[in-house]
């Protein structure tokens, strides 16, 4: 038990530091700003640590039974979590960018749904990558 959880904490955790790559990279690219997003983070321990960290903890969510689905939709479905998470707590109440990061930009549900979709694939993988490793 305490192998499953150390394998899940860090694919999470892998997943997590993948998605704050992207999310960066989509920022110091433009890419979130020609899509009308205000979301271009500083790379910063920082603001990667937390992150990374709660990528960790949300790998608790490959505990679940899913029925047997393409990986591809069983990464959406896992995301789902931290997605909702952010979009109706985070930034509502946390950050005070309006419900479902709006304040940012209108296509900022779809940035996070897709950045959140990349943890979850990485998740996934690391997870699958260190089972068949031990």
């Amino acid at each position: 038990m305490t192998d499953r959880i150390a394998r899940y904490f860090g694919a999470g955790a892998a997943g997590g530091f993948l998605n704050s790559m992207v999310v960066w990279l989509f920022g110091s690219l433009g890419l979130s700003a020609a899509l009308g997003v205000a979301i271009a983070p500083h790379l910063s321990p920082g603001w990667l640590y937390p992150r990374v960290v709660w990528g960790g903890i949300w790998g608790v969510l490959l505990f679940l039974p899913v029925c047997p689905i393409r990986p591809w939709l069983r990464a959406f479905l896992l995301s789902l979590g931290p997605t909702l998470v952010q979009l109706l707590i985070v930034f509502p109440l946390k950050a005070g960018k309006g419900m479902a990061g709006i304040d940012l930009g209108l296509l900022t549900p779809l940035l996070v749904i897709f950045f959140n979709w990349v943890w979850g694939v990485t998740a996934l993988f690391f997870s699958s990558e260190f089972s068949r490793r031990n």
